[in-house]
């Protein structure tokens, strides 16, 4: 398939991966009054961007690398282990990494039949309790035909496009007006994606790992745990 229609695939919210019952932390902002409206939310989409997003990205292009590289073998398998590894380490909140799993699960259940490939059967093995989601992400994205860049650029778009879309449905806005915040962030994105694929010095593949970005989002892992409490929720997390 061709990359840039796999992008598409594997960025639209319809994707039967589960992706649409995660709001990226927005219902709990919305709840505890911190979004009220476009101007709030315009700003906790940047800043889950900022941080978020580009960690997310950077370990979906890393991952896209990975599986365009390595065969499935034992050795594959360890280097599944040690990406997921981590992306573990950059999740500081219990309930984002649940939460990342259980994404991350999903989406490569449904791309292992969308796109079959060793690669994809390797990482099922190598991470029985499900990947996070943006290792998934970036695997799907290789068996699929993507570059590390576009599986950079999908995860990227999708980290402010799932809150966006959440805070229509919590706040009732009007989708236009949260579309074109959207719009107004396609420039960001961009630079986000850009960033994600360029590490600093020798910094690309495995050896490299641990020089991918680590921006950590205490409110986002706050937000999260406290997501957890609220008995009345719309969205998983």
């Amino acid at each position: 398939m061709n990359g840039e229609a796999a992008l598409l695939l594997l960025a639209d919210s319809r994707l039967p991966a589960g992706g649409h019952a995660h709001s990226g932390g927005v219902e709990e902002a919305v709840r505890r009054g911190a979004v009220t409206g476009t101007g709030d939310l315009a700003r906790f989409l940047r800043g889950r961007l900022a941080t978020a997003g580009l960690v997310t990205a950077a370990l979906a292009a890393a991952a896209c690398e990975l599986a365009a590289s390595e065969s499935a073998s034992e050795s594959a398998a360890e280097l599944w282990r040690g990406l997921d590894a981590e992306a573990d380490a950059r999740t500081a909140s219990p309930a984002q990494r649940e939460a990342s799993r259980t994404q991350g699960r999903l989406l490569l259940r449904t791309a292992r039949r969308m796109w079959p490939s060793a690669d994809l059967d390797t990482l099922t093995r190598a991470v029985p309790e499900g990947p996070h989601h943006p290792v998934a992400l970036g695997a799907a994205g290789a068996s699929a035909g993507c570059a590390p860049r576009q599986a950079a650029l999908t995860a990227a778009y999708t980290s402010v496009t799932g809150p966006a879309t959440a805070a229509v449905r919590l706040l009732g806005l009007d989708p236009v007006t949260v579309h074109r915040l959207l719009a107004d962030l396609a420039p960001a994105i961009e630079d986000t994606a850009r960033a994600a694929c360029a590490p600093p010095g020798d910094a690309a593949g495995p050896a490299g790992w641990h020089a991918l970005p680590g921006h950590s989002a205490p409110a986002l892992d706050l937000l999260a745990e406290g997501h957890l409490t609220n008995p009345m929720k719309l969205f998983v997390s």
